[in-house]
């Protein structure tokens, strides 16, 4: 097994030329990010209304975001494996599917239990989308502009989080959450059509090339990117799952809509710094994604009673957040290649899972107002990391991967 940082693939389609990105394909796959996450996350916006509709606790609301982020980190490597020499187009296609089918059934569903099956097939399919964006996005590119592609692809994620969330709970408000599941099912079928006209197609592997993605792990750096996606995205998604819960706690339940719109637009700012600058300062974006995190979380911890520390807590958060999708897709991908990146699929989803489970457990035996406190634990650890991994994780000089 070689330790070389240099990461080699076979390109699926010829690289764009110049200075020029491909655009309509990387914008159809980072609709397809943006659909996952948005599959994923929007009952967060309107966990209260969803849990009275479906007759559970709020806490059991919780487990629908819990049971899809499971399903797509225990299927991950599995569903690589399986599905290795499929082309890779039709797996796409077949995964943005899936999304449009759960979310018809959670928009039509009476049963609390049908909505969960379904939403644990979703994440099984969004498995198969992580596995295959970053990997499209950079063999589509010029060599130079690769961190770019990237960043434009994974930008799907936290405008997702940033705008399609807000919007959906606006919506769930106005109009019901139903029509908002409605909604997003008719996107994902609009989306499978772009998929098809603009998207190349890309073969799958042969046996024989095939590497065992554990493996990867043995690279330097690969574990501590891992680390700091666990710790991360844990924190991140213990707060966010209940975000409703922890705003009802100090009385701003009623400006749920303002506050993640507010969260969106810093997300947005960190996504346009971000895709202009991750392939030359990955480690300083780094760095200061998880130093503003940790600030948010202290303000929300001694003063969130203070409408105005919720709101610049809310900007910090976005400000640290909405670039660190491409930060660690790039970082783990410069480290391990594509093995790195299916075992942060792995990772990124299973602790997205814990932080349902784990801001539930803090919700029933501490209360909302624990959360700040649960991500002081998990981000401080994380800025030490980011800040010490500094010659294969996080370097300053990006290794030359071409």
């Amino acid at each position: 097994m070689t330790t070389s940082r240099t990461v080699t693939s076979k390109p699926i389609a010829a690289p764009a030329a110049g200075n020029k990105l491909p655009w309509s394909p990387l914008l159809a796959l980072s609709t397809a990010a943006f659909m996952g996450i948005l599959t994923e996350a929007l009952p967060a916006g309107v966990l209260p209304e969803m849990a009275r509709d479906l007759s559970v606790s709020e806490s059991a609301a919780g487990q629908m975001l819990t049971i899809y982020a499971i399903a797509t980190g225990v299927s991950a490597i599995p569903l690589i494996a399986a599905t290795s020499a499929w082309g890779r187009k039709q797996l796409l296609l077949v995964a943005v599917a899936t999304f449009a089918i759960a979310n018809v059934v959670t928009a039509t569903s009476s049963s609390y239990t049908l909505i969960m099956a379904f939403r644990l097939l979703a994440g099984i399919a969004a498995a198969a989308v992580w596995a295959e964006l970053v990997g499209y996005a950079r063999r589509l590119a010029p060599a130079h502009l690769q961190g770019r592609a990237i960043s434009v692809t994974m930008a799907g994620v936290p405008l997702a989080l940033a705008l399609g969330i807000p919007v959906g709970t606006f919506l769930g408000g106005l109009f019901g959450w139903r029509l908002t599941f409605g909604l997003v099912a008719a996107i994902s079928g609009l989306l499978l059509f772009w998929i098809g006209l603009s998207v190349p197609a890309a073969p799958g592997q042969k046996a024989g090339q095939r590497e065992p993605i554990l493996q990867a792990l043995r690279l330097p750096g690969v574990v501590a990117v891992l680390f700091t996606v666990a710790a991360y995205v844990l924190a991140h998604n213990v707060l966010y799952t209940y975000i409703s819960t922890f705003l009802d706690e100090y009385d701003m339940g009623g400006r749920r809509d303002v506050v993640l719109l507010v969260f969106g637009i810093a997300s947005v700012v960190s996504i346009l710094v971000t895709g202009a600058l991750v392939d030359r300062k990955l480690r300083t974006l780094t760095i200061g994604s998880a130093a503003l995190f940790v600030i948010a979380a202290v303000l929300l911890a001694v003063a969130a009673r203070s409408d105005l520390v919720v709101f610049a807590s809310m900007i910090l958060w976005g400000l640290g957040w909405g670039g660190v999708t491409t930060l660690l897709q790039t970082a783990v991908t410069d480290a391990g290649g594509d093995r790195g990146q299916a075992l942060l699929v792995t990772t990124w989803n299973s602790f997205m899972a814990g932080g349902g489970a784990v801001g539930g457990i803090l919700l029933a035996v501490l209360g909302p107002t624990s959360f700040p406190f649960g991500v002081l634990a998990l981000m401080i650890p994380v800025l030490l990391v980011v800040v010490l991994a500094r010659r294969h994780a996080f370097p300053a000089q990006r290794p030359n991967l071409h």
